[in-house]
């Protein structure tokens, strides 16, 4: 049996200056287990492997990094944002190396994991509790940014859902990964949404080297984005409760929205025949997947990106007594 070397010789000998020179590069996986069917091959990038654990560490740090070379960030700066959780860990992460002061703006959906992370890698919360009229929290986030941006002269909004660094980085971060890494011509590309800055940083750089490509947006249910009613939503990191800035609906050739329920099932699924342990956005895709699988014509070949890892959800997505509660 031949048996592949875990690093190249190549990679053993190079050596990075911090933790967050380390953010890329991350593999793609063939679901050839998950999805079997005839005709039809699922790959999947796992930025999950990032060393924050997501795919959010790449905008944090390109949007930190481009922001200290234009000048508009500076060593006295207070960066202040409004995150459900996996960018608040790679902001932090950032921050810590390059000596800034970061103030997370959360709610209490956030997971007790990243909540954790975030106080332990320097930065300060502020938990907001009270729900906006979307039944959400997003929209109470920021108000308080706002309020803290009027008090701070040296704060500095990082602002994910307008930043155009957020979809800058997946363009020439996982976007350029992909088209080297991809065996064949993509005809799909299927994206959960938030920001919507890494559907539209990956598909503006697929749609180049695959210009018959469709992009495929994965919505939660309540989520407004593309506008859907807005609804309780138990799961962070999928769904928004207003329109981001960033997203120009003509580049989505479709949205797929999945409930709750169906990005555990999704997760579970994906952990037992992939041993691909995900969290809930990543089970949203793949839910999603399926329902698109169903529907189109083969042979076909679909890319995705699975965005984080499951340890962040053991208290929601993993633990059963959560789960009970959720709507079928």
């Amino acid at each position: 049996m031949k048996v592949e070397p875990l690093q190249s010789e190549a990679a053993l000998d190079a050596s990075a200056s911090s933790i967050i020179q380390c953010i890329g590069g991350t593999p793609l996986v063939h679901l050839s287990r998950l999805f079997s069917t005839a005709g039809v091959n699922v790959y999947a990038k796992l930025e999950m492997m990032n060393p924050g654990g997501s795919m959010k560490d790449r905008p944090a740090r390109y949007m930190i990094e481009q922001g200290l070379e234009q000048g508009i960030i500076g060593k006295d700066s207070h960066l202040i944002e409004s995150t459900s959780g996996n960018l608040g860990v790679g902001l932090a992460m950032v921050a810590k190396i390059k000596g800034l002061k970061l103030t997370c703006v959360v709610d209490p959906k956030i997971t007790r994991t990243n909540l954790e992370m975030i106080r332990l890698y320097g930065a300060e919360i502020e938990m907001v509790t009270e729900q906006d009229a979307q039944g959400g929290y997003l929209h109470t986030r920021i108000k308080r940014v706002a309020e803290m941006l009027q008090a701070d002269p040296n704060g500095y909004w990082i602002n994910q859902y307008a930043n155009e660094m957020n979809w800058k980085a997946h363009y020439y971060g996982a976007g350029e990964e992909i088209v080297c890494q991809m065996p064949a011509p993509v005809d799909y590309l299927v994206c959960a949404v938030s920001t919507t800055g890494s559907i539209m940083g990956l598909s503006r750089r697929l749609r180049e080297r695959y210009p018959r490509v469709k992009i495929i947006a994965v919505d939660a249910a309540g989520s407004v984005i593309f506008g859907g009613r807005a609804g309780a939503r138990e799961i962070p990191g999928i769904g928004a409760s207003r329109v981001p800035e960033l997203l120009n609906r003509e580049e989505i050739d479709e949205v797929i929205y999945v409930r709750d329920r169906e990005s555990v099932d999704g997760c579970h699924q994906l952990l037992h025949a992939e041993g691909i342990f995900g969290g809930g956005s990543s089970g949203s895709i793949i839910a999603a997947i399926h329902k698109l699988v169903a529907n189109i014509a083969r042979p076909a070949t679909i890319v995705t990106v699975l965005p984080d890892r499951g340890d962040r959800y053991m208290d929601s997505v993993y633990d059963q007594s959560w789960v009970q509660q959720l709507k079928a």
